[in-house]
């Protein structure tokens, strides 16, 4: 099955590593113009020198709606008018905080994850709905996590309920916009070893935890980004024109 996007103007937040990196390059290297957006700037400059001419990077605060909404004109008004047609919502993580128990959590804690991994998502697809609405067609693809479908390796409550509500958003959003011939799919990951805050966990749990992370994964392997690049490239061609709603978790087998 070959999958191309020559001509497909794609918007991937979160872009500066780890998954949103590799979903970024994949697009790329498959004729997309591809929009790579993040608060990492480093990180996006790297993103850019890999991908070459068909990345542009953008400094972007998911979390912040007018900013979102800002991206997809400026988008839109540079293509022509064509605005954003494939949408990745990658941006996410636990925001530097580890596993507390919950009455240590503040209202702050609580929120700072929500607004990135759940609210981003929102704002996003807000922002991209109405050009993909012109133009009939569109693909939303939100990265949620395994911690959405099931508990949060990290003990996190926020990211594993904002994960949780990601996958909801995605459902209810697959039917607001079906009949404009714009598809909502969700990828949810596995532990991945990614980015410096997947390094760490994967420090932290030692060797017998590590063992048993192994152990419970019916490969009995770790994935890698692109492995979850491919799930999404998949979501966001024409092939998958008749999914939508739909929950695909690429976790080596659980």
């Amino acid at each position: 099955m070959l999958i191309g996007f020559e001509g497909r103007t794609v918007l991937v937040t979160g872009a500066a590593h780890g998954f949103g990196r590799a979903i970024a390059l994949a697009f790329a290297s498959r004729g997309a113009t591809v929009y790579a957006g993040d608060v990492n700037e480093e990180g996006l400059a790297e993103t850019a020198r890999l991908g070459g001419a068909t990345v542009k990077t953008r400094r972007l605060d998911v979390s912040n709606r007018e900013a979102a909404q800002a991206l997809a004109g400026e988008i839109a008004a540079g293509n022509g008018g064509k605005g954003i047609e494939i949408l990745v919502n990658n941006a996410g993580g636990v925001r530097g905080q580890v596993g507390r128990p919950i009455e240590e959590i503040s209202a702050t804690d609580w929120q700072t994850i929500f607004d990135v991994n759940l609210s981003g998502a929102f704002y996003m697809t807000q922002a991209a709905a109405p050009g993909m609405k012109a133009a009939g067609f569109g693909r939303v693809i939100n990265i949620s996590s395994g911690a959405g479908l099931g508990i949060s390796l990290t003990g996190i409550q926020a990211y594993a309920s904002a994960k949780a509500g990601q996958i909801g958003l995605t459902r209810q959003l697959a039917h607001e916009l079906g009949p404009f011939g714009i598809t909502v799919n969700n990828v949810a990951p596995g532990f991945v070893r990614s980015n410096p805050t997947t390094e760490r966990q994967w420090d932290a749990m030692g060797e017998e935890g590590q063992q048993r992370l192994l152990n419970n994964i019916a490969l009995k392997k770790l994935g890698t980004p692109d492995d979850i690049a491919h799930a999404v490239l998949f979501f966001a061609s024409e092939q998958a024109g008749w999914i939508s709603g739909q929950v695909l978790s690429v976790d080596g087998g659980k």
